[in-house]
């Protein structure tokens, strides 16, 4: 089950505006490469390069981004490397909305879960950026379903693929158990109160699930850079303080700046983590 519609728009459907105050430009919401740059917008598109690289994609490939947010990536795949038949699918209305104004030629967007997806075509490379932690809830993966949930998804996203397909992955991950009771507590929190319905998945999890529907043949951590990533969320959120309490309420600020708060602690700490991943489609 994971995350129901109405929790992904619990994380997500604060305001598109909101949210455009403190992430870059594009509106990434997930980790960036700080590889050489100390730049948010820079580190983003390293990143969105990196998972294209990954997914084998080419100008004539057909795409499907599972998770695509508010069009980061798929505007990245359209308008920077030229692909002319991206697709991507959310749950959440008010990140369809974004990309539906954005306007992107050679790109379509569905508000569907990715269990009820039904493909118009058979992709050449899949892209799924921090979407993994949707798809088991807390009590599913204390109940130890979490694997099995993990492989369907690599069983459908196999189905979608054609032959000889790539797919650039992008996870956090659950790394340590906090033994401080303060960080154990505010971890929660965030779990509960930011993103309802979801967990990160162990980076073990991930590669037991990927079996028997694709090799994985690259697979790269960035702890630090996420840190860095949250670090910037912050500061821009901060940055932002009295438009935020006058237009949302001081609620908002102060559940979102604890929360990134939180994250910084838990990559610092090692709660957390992140992994990139290359994975070809194994055929039959």
């Amino acid at each position: 089950m994971g995350s129901t519609q109405n929790e992904v728009e619990v994380s997500y459907d604060v305001s598109n505006e909101f949210f455009r105050l403190w992430l870059d430009e594009r509106m990434n919401y997930t980790c960036g490469i700080f590889d050489g740059t100390d730049n948010l917008e820079e580190a983003q598109l390293k990143k969105l390069a990196w998972l294209s690289e990954a997914a084998h994609v080419k100008k004539d490939s057909s795409v499907l981004d599972i998770g695509c947010g508010w069009g980061a990536n798929v505007e990245y795949l359209a308008v920077d490397r030229g692909v002319r038949d991206v697709h991507g699918i959310t749950l959440s209305r008010q990140q369809k909305a974004e990309i539906d104004r954005r306007q992107i030629p050679g790109v379509t967007a569905t508000v569907c879960s990715y269990v009820d997806y039904k493909p118009p075509v058979a992709f050449d490379s899949i892209i799924s950026i921090c979407m993994m932690e949707h798809i088991c809830s807390p009590e599913e993966a204390r109940a130890g379903k979490s694997i099995d949930m993990y492989r369907n998804y690599f069983r459908l996203a196999h189905k979608w693929a054609k032959p000889g397909a790539y797919f650039g992955l992008q996870t956090i991950l659950r790394n340590r158990v906090p033994r401080i009771p303060h960080d154990l507590k505010e971890l929660g929190w965030v779990t509960y109160t930011i993103f309802p319905g979801g967990i990160t998945p162990r980076l073990e999890e991930i590669i037991a699930a990927v079996n028997p529907y694709w090799e994985v043949l690259e697979v790269k951590t960035r702890r630090l850079d996420y840190k860095k990533t949250t670090e910037h969320w912050r500061q821009r959120l901060r940055d932002h303080e009295k438009l935020i309490r006058d237009k949302w309420g001081g609620k908002v600020f102060e559940d979102y700046d604890r929360y990134l708060s939180t994250c910084v602690r838990a990559f610092e700490m090692h709660y957390q983590s992140l992994a990139q991943y290359s994975l070809r489609r194994i055929d039959s």
